[in-house]
């Protein structure tokens, strides 16, 4: 007999308490592998894949797209080992401990050990099972039946059972006849039936998707774009290699999206265009319009609030030569081999700096009134996304050479850009680095990133005069500030270790002395 398991929204990072839904990855009924990703969540730091670590069918769903759910509420539930027709399941068990296998509906479930795995980005200790999806059935054309009403093709008994087992077993009941399930409405949440989805009975008349399988596109953020937007990816011709869809494909489509709209608008002044994102700004009146706080945007308000009112922060700043930095990197760029980045050497300024100054490589522990000193150097660095703006870290930078520090800035910065970074690449960090430079902005006093202790921004490197060996001359300049707690140390250590950075700016020969 089949056994039903209950999965439920796992902890996906440090302070994380909850997620919004992006977008559903299986439908009830589905048969899905051990560790087969099932849903795709976003949360305050990342956007993110869920692995479900049980195989077998899915019996029901829990929350819809774009709502939220609280970490440890249940997410789906699968049926282990069910047998052909039977999904009369029982009671929601707490974990696989053996090897289940079955068929649904015809289609057979070859199982593995249950992985257990609840951690996103981890692996199991067993083979993902295989997965033969069951071909649709035709298209029954009809309203979706409501949970008030019966169905010809639904046993006597199934109201009653499903009335006891809730989700699960209205799920289940309708999965048992194929004119029922082709019928039958979106699944249940909490009792609730769910929007009908894209492709699915809508509007009083529905009929089965044609197509099936995911849409091949370049990123996650691409899918949202589409999605927040009212776009069928499907009816998109990618420009990409092997059809892919890229970000510019989605552009132009809701471009001419918005031109029929344009043109509808002109014709009846009473239409609404269907283009606003889910998360626009919504008008208030005339005046005013509000934008929710929430996922990265709320986040980062909470970071900034907390770190402001209980770290006494402050900022010294001091004006460097880069010429010779620069000229450096172009030596090392000349020879053959991966690019050196500028960010990678200032990054590895910073490590030997540290190291001469331990007291900034620290975060002060408010509860048991302490300063804690980091023995490694995990070094975040600001990224702007269309997300907003991020904070990867590189870990074990002490560790690093220049060349390792280039390829894994690079890594970050691509999976930052396209919603691809995990949880745990966003945290840890214990000093920050902060090139605002891009954005052609010379000097800045920024936020620490809480609980860190400091922060060394670096503005643009433009042509200044300078007097340089006595003599007036057109010199490469930026300007560098430190924003320190003033709890772990006092001026004179905050500017030793400013200083310090700035002399290896100007004579990299400098940083031999600490390699």
């Amino acid at each position: 007999m089949a056994e039903v398991f209950e999965f439920k929204l796992p902890d996906l990072g440090e302070g994380l308490t909850e997620a919004q839904i992006v977008q559903w990855m299986v439908e009830v009924g589905d048969v899905v592998a051990v560790d087969q990703p099932v849903v795709e969540v976003e949360t305050a730091k990342a956007m993110v894949e869920v692995p479900c670590p049980y195989g077998g069918v899915v019996t029901a769903r829990y929350g819809e797209e774009g709502g939220s759910l609280p970490v440890g509420a249940p997410l789906i539930t699968v049926a282990v080992g069910a047998a052909p027709g039977d999904l009369s399941l029982g009671e929601t068990g707490a974990g696989v401990s053996g090897t289940a296998a079955g068929t649904v509906n015809g289609t057979a479930v070859e199982g593995a050990e249950g992985s257990g795995n609840v951690l996103v980005g981890y692996g199991t200790s067993a083979p993902p099972a295989r997965r033969r999806r069951v071909p649709p059935p035709s298209p029954v054309r009809g309203r979706p039946r409501q949970p008030s009403e019966s169905s010809p093709a639904e046993p006597a008994g199934s109201r009653a059972a499903e009335a006891r087992s809730g989700p699960v077993g209205a799920d289940s009941a309708r999965s048992s006849s194929p004119e029922a399930a082709a019928a039958a409405a979106p699944s249940s949440v909490n009792g609730t039936a769910a929007p009908v989805r894209a492709g699915r009975a809508a509007d009083g008349v529905g009929a089965a998707s044609s197509q099936d399988g995911p849409v091949p596109v370049i990123s996650p953020l691409v899918r949202r774009l589409a999605r927040d937007n009212g776009l069928d990816l499907r009816e998109i011709n990618g420009s990409g290699p092997e059809g892919l869809i890229l970000r510019a494909d989605v552009e132009y489509a809701l471009r001419a999206m918005a031109s029929r709209d344009q043109a509808q608008d002109h014709r009846d002044t009473a239409t609404v265009s269907p283009l606003r994102p889910v998360d626009a700004p919504v008008a208030a009146d005339a005046g005013e319009t509000r934008i929710p706080l929430r996922g990265l945007l709320g986040a980062a308000a909470d970071k900034f609030t907390r770190s402001r009112s209980e770290i006494p922060d402050a900022t010294c700043w001091v004006d460097a030569d880069a010429t010779e930095l620069l000229n450096a990197r172009a030596a090392m760029n000349a020879g053959p081999g991966p690019k050196i980045s500028l960010i990678a050497l200032l990054a590895r300024i910073c490590v030997a700096a540290l190291d001469r100054f331990p007291e900034l490589n620290a975060t002060v522990d408010t509860e048991a009134r302490e300063i804690v000193r980091f023995g490694q150097v995990h070094i975040g660095f600001a990224a702007q996304t269309p997300r907003g703006l991020v904070v990867p870290v590189v870990r074990d930078a002490h560790r690093r050479d220049a060349e390792s520090l280039t390829g894994e800035f690079s890594r970050l910065t691509e999976s930052a850009r396209s919603g691809g970074l995990r949880p745990a690449e966003l945290s840890g960090s214990t000093f920050t680095l902060n090139n605002y430079g891009v954005f052609g902005v010379d000097g800045s006093t920024p936020i620490l990133n809480h609980p860190e202790a400091a922060m060394l921004g670096v503005g643009r490197i433009t042509p200044k005069p300078w007097v340089h060996q006595g003599e007036l001359a057109v010199r490469h300049v930026t300007q560098l500030s430190l924003t320190f707690d003033h709890r772990v140390c006092d001026g004179g250590t905050a500017g030793g270790f400013l200083r310090y950075v700035a002399d290896c700016i100007e004579q990299p020969a400098v940083l031999l002395r600490s390699l």
